[in-house]
């Protein structure tokens, strides 16, 4: 049987973070604790232009990152633009799929690229261990099975997709399936949280990816404990701490979504690998 081969698309830009060791945390473990036998690469897209060859992998998944996903003409934004065309198209043309998985950053700029809706920045910063919503067809999402509603998973983002296009997602055949928590006292309209491209595209404005442990590290780091004191308050501050040592919430999510991705796009092409 042909191995698996799975491309991580790194999107910080060289800033510390701990999403991408989760990602690879997850990875490797669907290799070590299921059936499938398999390869990872890693491709610094930001600082060194670095996209995956399609015809190389089988599964991609694209990390969150920092920053604004509005177009500044740099080479990378091409080179990542181009990608997200290509996957999309080969999809449409080819009996043999790939599976990409989009987060945070990565989502942004698909959306804004594909003109999902209108990305623009918020009003104030959403930060902490939030309520994701299923939105009627997220009621039958693969990805979000096992998973309350609302589920919990770590928010943090200046930015959101609002004012869905109606007209594109239908001819893209794409459904979200998330939105934010519900808020009645801010007139508002709620941010999109998930959408599934395609069978084989799936994206989250939130980080699915992130643990306990990664999350208690970076919360407890002194300079960013103070920030989050000052923005948001002690309360804010305890409220993520206390979220974090419940298994109902960010570790439901984590141990949920990415697992099932991996597994259900590695069902979907084990066909491939017999007899190659």
């Amino acid at each position: 049987m042909k191995n698996l081969r799975i491309a991580i698309l790194d999107m910080n830009n060289g800033v510390p973070n701990q999403g991408m060791r989760c990602i690879i945390g997850l990875v490797e473990q669907f290799f070590t604790q299921t059936e499938f036998d398999g390869t990872y690469d890693i491709f610094d897209v930001r600082q060194k232009n670095e996209v995956p060859l399609l015809s190389k992998y089988d599964i991609f998944i694209s990390s969150g990152g920092p920053g604004s996903p509005y177009p500044t003409g740099e080479e990378w934004e091409f080179k990542f633009n181009e990608f997200l065309d290509r996957i999309f198209i080969h999809n449409k043309r080819n009996e043999k799929k790939k599976f990409a998985f989009l987060i945070c950053h990565s989502f942004q700029l698909a959306c804004y690229h594909w003109e999902c809706g209108v990305v623009s920045p918020r009003r104030s910063t959403s930060f902490g261990i939030m309520p994701v919503h299923k939105f009627e067809n997220g009621m039958d999402e693969i990805l979000f099975e096992g998973l309350p509603n609302p589920f919990f998973a770590v928010d943090s983002r200046d930015f959101q997709v609002v004012e869905p296009n109606d007209k594109i997602l239908k001819e893209m055949g794409a459904q979200i399936v998330a939105l934010e928590k519900i808020r009645p006292y801010v007139e508002l309209e709620r941010a999109v949280m998930a959408i599934r491209f395609s069978e084989e595209i799936f994206g989250t404005q939130f980080h699915p990816e992130a643990d306990a442990i990664g999350m208690r590290f970076h919360f407890s780091q002194p300079e960013r404990k103070q920030n989050i004191i000052q923005k948001f308050g002690e309360q804010k501050y305890q409220m993520i701490l206390n979220h974090l040592d419940d298994d109902e919430k960010i570790m439901l999510t984590e141990k949920t979504m990415i697992p099932t991705f991996l597994r259900k796009s590695a069902e979907a092409l084990k066909p491939q690998f017999i007899n190659v």
